[in-house]
């Protein structure tokens, strides 16, 4: 199927689309729902050996309004994982790879992902990302856990007079549950940066006048999208490389990649953990 014909249906009703996409998963399965939803970001997908073997695995084109991944790092694979814990098994549906804002394909397949996991039952959304360090105190290789965001892209997956609050967006419930797993975790706030060009020194200077710590090129529109539908949030960011103007070096994407590879078991063993606590 191509991108074109397995999207059209996608910009028509998004919402309908996603009810279809989240019953093809429950068919491909087997499972009538599932309880929480993953999406990894660049170089995240390692921090997913922590949650064991999956129990079915497929490409995200098996599903009606998804299109390839265009991005290195972003695997295009969905993955459905029995977790077990003190209090049972939860079912999890993990997204290897997004659609960014940046590849031009408009807002809908960037929220696509997290709108089929919330149709397919997800009551908690965890959005991953690799991110630049705009806060001078953050170090390569830090998880920082998003405490609130700045939306610099002016666009938003919310159409017409559809007004939701976003004061409480990314869960202070989860967070709390979250750092007192790893107290050692920070927060902080992520900011939005369409793409695909980096931001210059000016921009980053700017950005922290504004209170921001974080910038990436993901996670709100999921974010919003989600929580819109009545879904907890959980954000963490990965610094993989300090903001353009921090320490005078050029920004790499492969850079980001192999800084995130490094970090990112370390989240998934904590993922891990506090899954079943969410």
């Amino acid at each position: 199927m191509s991108d074109k014909s397995n999207m059209e249906d996608l910009y028509q009703d998004p919402i309908a689309t996603a009810e279809k996409a989240a019953a093809k998963i429950a068919v491909l399965t087997g499972k009538k729902s599932h309880d929480v939803a993953l999406v990894m970001g660049s170089g995240w997908i390692s921090a997913t050996e922590a949650f064991g073997k999956p129990s079915h695995e497929f490409p995200v084109t098996d599903l009606p309004g998804f299109p390839a991944p265009t991005v290195e790092g972003h695997g295009g694979v969905i993955r459905s994982y029995e977790i077990q814990g003190a209090n049972g098994t939860i079912n999890a549906l993990v997204f290897l790879g997004r659609t960014h804002l940046y590849e031009g394909k408009g807002i809908e397949p960037v929220v696509h992902g997290v709108r089929t996991a919330v149709k397919a039952g997800c009551k908690v959304v965890v959005l991953t990302n690799a991110c630049g360090g705009i806060n001078r105190g953050y170090k390569v290789g830090q998880p920082v856990i998003i405490r609130d965001h700045i939306s610099m892209t002016a666009t938003s997956p919310l159409i017409g007079a559809n007004f939701v609050d976003l004061t409480d967006l990314y869960s202070k419930r989860i967070r709390e549950l979250v750092k007192k797993e790893d107290p050692s975790l920070s927060e902080g706030v992520y900011v939005h940066w369409r793409g695909p060009a980096y931001e210059t020194p000016a921009e980053i200077n700017m950005l922290r006048t504004m209170g921001a710590d974080l910038v990436g090129m993901s996670t709100v529109p999921e974010a919003i999208a989600a929580h819109a539908l009545g879904a907890e949030i959980l954000g963490i960011s990965l610094v993989t490389n300090a903001a353009a103007g921090v320490t005078g070096e050029k920004l790499s994407h492969t850079e980001v990649m192999e800084a995130g590879k490094a970090a990112a078991g370390r989240m998934g063993e904590l993922l891990g953990k506090v899954l079943h606590k969410l």
